[in-house]
């Protein structure tokens, strides 16, 4: 990746709203009793050669990421959600070298907080310098 401007202003393929249920938190009972959780990714790959012959060859398929981020949600447990957003990022750098850096959003909307709130969460961003060599 050059610098932040083209991860800002380059192509990426968008996931929103994808919902899982998993069992990761540092409490007993979010092991136990599982929750919902909301994921939404960004990936940020050049998209030109897709956009022009019109083939799934020359893109990364959605089904791909989101199989991901369902087999990081609803396996092994993790305490933390920056956790669960790192391995998410990670796992999808490593397997799709096309992928130049990629945003994870992770969201728990039921949490014991006092007050409405739409969900609690973290979102982190990884560059493909970030893997280790």
């Amino acid at each position: 990746m050059e610098g932040g401007d083209a991860l800002i202003w380059g192509d990426k393929l968008i996931l929103r709203g994808l919902t899982f249920h998993g069992f990761h938190g540092a409490k007993p009972e979010e092991r136990k009793l599982g929750q919902k959780f909301l994921v939404d990714v960004d990936a940020w790959m050049d998209l030109r050669a897709a956009g022009k012959s019109d083939h799934l060859s020359d893109t990364v398929s959605y089904t791909e990421i989101y199989r991901i981020a369902k087999e990081v949600l609803e396996e092994s447990p993790h305490n933390l959600l920056e956790s669960v957003a790192h391995k998410i990022a990670i796992t999808t750098l490593t397997n799709h070298q096309q992928i130049s850096a990629i945003r994870v959003k992770v969201g728990k909307p039921h949490v014991a907080v006092r007050g409405p709130v739409d969900y609690l969460g973290v979102e982190i961003l990884r560059r493909r310098s970030d893997l280790p060599h």
